[in-house]
């Protein structure tokens, strides 16, 4: 009888011994594989809060070029040949803008010049420059004339000096009143002219710039050594008041 209750008990602590031990391995199993049991992420969460920023920044930055983290770069770079391109058409609207304005100094490259007797005041003529060009120019202090050989340019009359440059848009005009000769008396060696040159002054006012226009006169146009010019005048009234 004790021999088969010995047994019967071996027996049974062999079965409990051999149910442990499958638990055991059953739950190494589990550790390995990640748990039967853990939860898995819905489909396209993110799974740790990192990939979180940078998925809304990507997105973001498609959108609007605002977003942050690492997506952001990828969507700022994209932005960024976009606010390129509006660049682009910003340039070429300044440069439009700058066509309009001065493209320098008035001379015989960019101007028609004529010059025409008056009525009044006698002893006068009226020189004129019309803008043939497709910018502004400026008519910079006062044309430096020569009379036919003339081995020196004609007198300024500095009390004419404008407040400022006179710029002259394309197709308008500026004007130069031409003293020919002053009040009578004395050797002023009066004789009669035939051609006049205009030279163009520069900014600084010092030599001269471009090409010069060459003019014929009017007939019987007589001057002596007291001829002078206006500076550059916005209207022809302004020029023949000196």
């Amino acid at each position: 009888m004790r021999t088969i209750r010995s047994r019967t008990a071996a027996a049974a602590t062999a079965v409990v011994l051999a149910g442990l031990s499958l638990t055991a391995c059953d739950s190494d199993g589990n550790a390995a594989s990640g748990g039967r049991s853990a939860p898995r992420p819905e489909s396209g969460a993110p799974s740790t809060p990192g990939g979180e920023a940078g998925g809304t920044g990507k997105a973001d930055g498609e959108g609007s070029g605002s977003g942050s983290g690492q997506g952001a770069s990828s969507g700022q770079g994209k932005d960024a040949g976009k606010t390129g391109g509006a660049g682009k058409s910003n340039g070429s609207g300044a440069n439009q803008g700058a066509g309009n304005g001065s493209s320098g100094p008035c001379t015989g490259a960019n101007v028609k010049a004529v010059v025409s007797k008056v009525k009044r005041p006698i002893n006068h003529l009226l020189l004129t420059i019309t803008n043939t060009g497709s910018r502004a120019c400026d008519a910079y202090s006062a044309p430096f004339l020569g009379f036919d050989d003339d081995q020196s340019t004609t007198r300024i009359i500095e009390d004419s000096k404008p407040q400022s440059v006179v710029s002259v848009a394309p197709g308008q005009s500026a004007y130069a009143g031409i003293q020919l000769s002053g009040e009578p008396g004395g050797d002023t060696h009066g004789r009669t002219a035939r051609k006049l040159t205009v030279h163009f002054a520069p900014r600084n006012g010092s030599g001269s710039v471009g090409t010069p226009a060459k003019l014929t006169l009017p007939a019987d146009t007589h001057k002596d050594d007291n001829a002078a010019v206006t500076y550059w005048q916005s209207s022809a009234s302004d020029a023949l008041t000196y």
